[in-house]
């Protein structure tokens, strides 16, 4: 059933009915997913991370055609050094961009000038001291919990969001082990407005990602992830495979060669061609649903939990 929306800083910013944000995963958070994302009251978000940037202009021309809602792009900096794909975000009149993979100092002012909420993505308090004095709007605090690249000293983020909360009241979404209403709770109950999902959207019926996949990201325990490349950069979280369990014996090794047949794995499903990026949360998934019942699950459920735990325990 259609939820009422969540009126909070998050959903102002974004325009959305709900302060849930689709993550940015290169080559799945394109039009498909990321248009249903804001159908269903979310915030869909275009990816960058591919440096496919042609590609990237043609999606975002494909959710006009697709949504009227809200979205925002990711932009990747390490990888649209040398672009334009600045101006053309501006020139779209999007008005949600979360940043990554670099200073959000370089563009932050820029996008603020043209009227964009501009959240940087974080995995330690110094990256988000950095941000915030770069004058970010808000910070997508990423736990080491979640899939995808990250910071070789991974934090998760039960211990990290509460640490940037006590350090700054700008709004946060709470990334890394979302994907229902129970972890949206604890999200919020920690200091979060938003959620941020990757996995849970990953494995969702409108995911272009074929479904050996989403089958391995259902079928696992919250133990079959495995936390890649810890001694170099970028480490990175990804599900246990042959290939990863290999890999995970290295304390490093060169990431790009394993991500070369990156198509394969993607829209073949073979799941040994290169490392299945996807969160610990994967343990928590068990079925294939729709963007809609998803979302609409996860705000009836938080909703109930956080009335439940006021009846229990306010004053």
């Amino acid at each position: 059933m259609k939820q009422a929306a969540i009126k909070n800083r998050i959903t102002e910013m974004t325009g959305t009915a709900y302060p849930i944000i689709q993550a940015p995963m290169g080559w799945i958070a394109r039009a498909q997913l990321a248009s249903a994302v804001s159908n269903a009251g979310g915030m869909g978000i275009i990816e960058t991370s591919s440096g496919e940037l042609d590609n990237i202009k043609g999606e975002v021309a494909k959710m006009r055609e697709l949504t009227d809602k809200p979205f925002g792009m990711n932009v990747a900096l390490s990888y649209v050094k040398g672009s334009n794909i600045i101006d053309f975000v501006i020139d779209q009149g999007i008005k949600f961009v979360t940043t990554s993979s670099g200073s959000p100092a370089v563009c932050t002012e820029a996008f603020q000038a043209a009227g964009i909420k501009v959240f940087h993505v974080i995995p330690t308090l110094d990256m988000a001291i950095k941000a915030l004095d770069a004058g970010v709007d808000g910070l997508i605090v990423e736990g080491g919990e979640g899939g995808g690249f990250k910071n070789p000293s991974p934090v998760s983020t039960m211990v990290l969001l509460p640490m940037i909360r006590a350090y700054t009241d700008v709004p946060i979404i709470a990334a890394g082990g979302i994907c229902d209403g129970i972890s949206m709770a604890g999200a919020f109950a920690i200091g979060a407005e938003g959620v941020q999902m990757g996995t849970r959207m990953l494995s969702c019926l409108e995911s272009p990602v074929h479904d050996n996949w989403k089958q391995a990201v259902i079928q696992a325990k919250a133990t079959d992830t495995v936390f890649l490349n810890q001694q170099a950069r970028p480490a990175l979280r990804a599900l246990r495979t042959e290939r990863t369990t290999a890999l995970a014996l290295l304390g490093q090794f060169n990431v790009m060669e394993h991500m070369a047949n990156l198509s394969e794995l993607y829209f073949g499903g073979d799941m040994e061609a290169a490392i299945p990026l996807s969160g610990e949360v994967a343990g928590r998934i068990e079925s294939v649903k729709s963007v809609q019942e998803i979302i609409d699950e996860t705000v009836s459920e938080f909703r109930d939990i956080m009335q439940e735990l006021a009846r229990r325990y306010a004053a």
